[in-house]
């Protein structure tokens, strides 16, 4: 049986990246999809690889920092494939290299409101249904950056910190319910969002220093996200709730070092 047979899932931010990826191995894991983002076409892409690869999947055009648009993916699953038992809120938005004080108030606002508040949404609209229909698998993309200063821009570090403590608090807040809450820490994996640092890399001639300061001395695909966050909203994953999963090479798992020296 495939892994995640009979699910019905949602996934955010679905138009590329890691929630393209997820959404594509959620399906042909065997979960019935609906996919949203922001981004048409790149959205109509996803579905069309769904459908291609045997699964079903229905595309919402919706932003997740808007209440009624978030509760109406949770209806189109139940509509479409009778239920929900998954909600993975990926969609994020990054803060690129803007300095704290350069940072304006709108620039904090506007990334938040994808970053947190939509994953607040996703987490209390999806929970609503799954408490009344014994339980179910609630995921969110934060970041290393979440974790330890120096992997992103304050606004975008704030938000993700933010969200792994949003995601342990509403495990808590679930307690006895059968809703699991948890969150992957991507490191640098290339996507749309971290195109720049990868073709600024390329043109200088720095390809090989892509992901230098992890172990593994690369960055990582989103396809290695998406196999991750199948097993967290996974049966498999039964007994993991309120936790951040760092899924970076090895980035965080040390404080700075020079490789080969003890000190």
């Amino acid at each position: 049986m495939k892994r995640l047979s009979g699910k019905r899932a949602v996934v955010t931010g679905a138009a590329s990246g890691i929630g393209r990826a997820s959404a594509v191995l959620f399906a042909t894991e065997g979960a019935k999809i609906v996919v949203c983002d922001v981004e048409e076409q790149g959205l109509a892409e996803t579905v069309e690889l769904i459908r291609k690869a045997g699964g079903t999947a229905r595309g919402v055009v919706a932003s997740v920092a808007e209440s009624d648009a978030v509760k109406g993916l949770v209806d189109a699953s139940v509509v479409d494939h009778g239920g929900l038992d998954v909600f993975y809120a990926n969609a994020g938005v990054s803060g690129g290299l803007t300095s704290l004080l350069s940072l304006e108030v709108e620039d904090w606002n506007r990334l938040l409101a994808v970053n947190l508040l939509g994953p607040f949404l996703g987490i209390k609209h999806a929970a609503r249904h799954m408490v009344d229909h014994g339980g179910g698998a609630i995921l969110c993309t934060a970041s290393v950056a979440g974790l330890r200063s120096g992997a992103g821009s304050p606004h975008y570090s704030a938000s993700k910190a933010a969200l792994v403590n949003l995601v342990q608090t509403s495990a808590y807040q679930l307690a006895g319910t059968g809703v699991r809450v948890n969150a992957v820490c991507p490191g640098l994996i290339e996507t749309g969002m971290t195109r720049p640092v990868f073709e600024y890399a390329r043109s200088a001639g720095k390809e090989g220093k892509i992901g230098q300061l992890n172990p593994l001395r690369r960055a990582g695909q989103p396809e290695e996200i998406a196999r991750v966050a199948a097993f967290l909203v996974s049966d498999e994953a039964s007994y993991v709730n309120g936790q951040a999963w760092a899924v970076d090479g090895g980035l965080s798992a040390s404080l700075p070092t020079v490789p080969g020296r003890m000190a």
